[in-house]
């Protein structure tokens, strides 16, 4: 991953939604709040490190263009996704936390043109993490899910049957709608078998990343199946498991920064 970052040059931490974001906001020290547009960029220190933290909101066009604004504004050296996302393979399962090394728009489709999936003009349908990111995130939310029962209580560990949640490295795929049906699921694992999750903004925010030369990684927590039950008890996994997950995930992976361990 890249270095300890400096004022001049913050990493970015972006969420769509703000409880996914709230519990990270909660933790800074000396944050200033800047309006851009009408996004709040929150810039002070997490654990050490000088990071910009912001709330994308949802789907692919407003990622897209807070990624923008965090790389021409705050030149961050590196900006990290944090969230839900609905699992795609069936060896993940709810609890579950995918840590990306690809991305895909898998509502891309510009065919005859371009190729079905390709970023028009660039030769590309699969845009990469990087590679040093993603290990470290890895690295730190298998630390975090070695003992879960800490961050998130026996509760919800029965309720959303978090018996053993494990850590995914692999593709993440985005597209601009919410993926809860079965039919909608089993398209898109038949059309794309490696998927392991689906989700609303990661490979806009690749994108955007891979053009101005930014290191990039999402760490996904899985809060369904995005099937027919995909929307059942969604606030209080985010509440109850998602934020927390996240909170120790991202501060964890952030400690090594500061000490250059990563």
């Amino acid at each position: 991953m890249p270095p300890a970052s400096s004022p001049a040059s913050p990493i970015g931490i972006v969420a769509a939604l703000h409880q996914e974001l709230s519990g990270l906001l909660a933790l800074m020290q000396d944050e200033q709040r800047i309006h851009i547009g009408s996004r709040e960029f929150w810039v002070g220190e997490l654990d050490g490190v000088q990071v910009v933290l912001v709330l994308s909101r949802v789907g692919k066009v407003a990622a897209a263009a807070t990624a923008a604004v965090l790389a021409s504004r705050f030149g961050t050296c590196a900006i990290v996704f944090t969230g839900v996302a609905g699992a795609l393979s069936p060896q993940v399962g709810i609890g579950d936390v995918v840590v990306s090394t690809e991305f895909l728009q898998h509502d891309v489709d510009a065919s005859p043109l371009f190729p079905r999936w390709e970023i028009p003009l660039t030769g590309m349908a699969r845009l990469a993490a990087d590679r040093a990111l993603a290990d470290g995130l890895a690295g730190s939310a298998r630390d975090v899910l070695a003992d879960p029962l800490p961050l998130v209580g026996d509760a919800a560990l029965h309720a959303f049957g978090l018996t053993a949640p494990r850590v995914h490295t692999g593709l993440i795929i985005s597209g601009d709608r919410f993926v809860s049906t079965e039919a909608e699921s089993s398209a898109l694992r038949n059309a794309l078998p490696d998927a392991l999750a689906v989700e609303m903004e990661g490979a806009a925010v690749a994108q955007v990343c891979h053009e101005w030369g930014i290191p990039f990684a999402a760490v996904r927590i899985i809060s369904d199946r995005a099937d027919d039950s995909a929307s059942v008890d969604f606030p209080r996994f985010i509440t109850e498991v998602e934020s927390r997950y996240s909170v120790a995930i991202i501060r964890r992976w952030l400690g090594r920064a500061a000490d250059g361990s990563e």
